[in-house]
């Protein structure tokens, strides 16, 4: 659930993977495996993913469908 929450987020405030990593600071292709789920963002990550998008950690990882 996280990586497609990630992808429409960043979709949706019109980022590219590059972009978000060069803010996140990981490489692009970290981005890309947390898209497809191939393994998980730290909880660092997750409060900085979060903070951006101006979204609960809940509602990133799935737990919950309200983002705030």
């Amino acid at each position: 659930m996280y990586g497609i929450r990630i992808r429409e987020l960043r979709k949706d405030n019109g980022f590219t993977q590059k972009e978000l990593a060069s803010y996140l600071q990981v490489n692009f292709r970290t981005i890309s495996c947390w898209e497809h789920e191939k393994y998980e963002p730290d909880i660092a990550q997750i409060k900085k993913i979060c903070r951006l998008f101006n979204v609960s950690a809940d509602f990133l990882i799935g737990l919950d469908d309200d983002p705030e």
